[in-house]
């Protein structure tokens, strides 16, 4: 058993899931900026939520092997877990353009794919400030940009939704795109489930 008093693993961890986080967000701008060979640009996006599940795991073992954590254990648990659900949603959002064959993209889906990338990048740079909490300001106006973020993709989804039922008279189209649209931002309600996790842990220690 490691007995260190201050495992800096977690962190790198944390941030290789951050920037994982990021290319996985805009591997998925990018099938909606190119929405060709939907299947392997897909297969590409499960690969780095592949990536993401294998850095899950190995938080989770640190976790059992490791005496003394430099954060609360259920704070680095659930850290790490609404990082994860981040991709879970990325991915599903892929899979669904490759299984519904999206070969026109709506401007919303740009508009919160885009919002997502920043919510992402605010994510990995959040996290990357846990490992030195001499700023704690730095990290927390991340979290708030989070947030924001997070109200502005929900205002996109609501604008999105009223187009789609107002418009569609295909009621295929609007199940799948209702689909769609909830799917990505669901993701950016995983990143503010972050942004809220890691307010909480710097106000703790700082």
């Amino acid at each position: 058993m490691r007995l260190l008093p201050n495992d800096k693993s977690f962190f790198q961890l944390f941030e290789q899931q951050g920037r994982k986080t990021v290319e996985g967000c805009k591997a998925l701008l990018a099938m909606v900026d190119n929405p060709v060979d939907l299947e392997g640009q897909a297969e590409r996006v499960t690969q780095i939520e592949h990536e993401c599940d294998d850095i899950t795991h190995a938080v989770v073992e640190s976790l059992h092997r490791t005496f003394i954590t430099p954060l609360d254990r259920n704070d680095i648990y659930r850290l790490i877990t609404k990082m994860d659900d981040i991709m879970d949603l990325v991915e599903a959002a892929a899979d669904r353009f490759a299984l519904y064959d999206v070969k026109h993209m709506t401007p919303e889906t740009g508009e919160i794919a885009r919002v997502l990338v920043n919510s992402a990048e605010h994510v990995l740079s959040a996290v990357s400030g846990l490992r030195d909490m001499k700023r704690p300001t730095a990290i927390l106006e991340h979290c708030v940009e989070i947030n924001r973020l997070e109200n502005v993709a929900d205002k996109i989804l609501r604008s999105a939704l009223a187009r789609l039922f107002r418009d569609e008279k295909d009621p295929i189209a609007v199940i799948k795109w209702k689909e769609i649209y909830e799917t990505l931002e669901s993701a950016t309600d995983r990143c503010e489930d972050v942004a809220n996790i890691i307010e909480g842990v710097v106000l703790e220690n700082s």
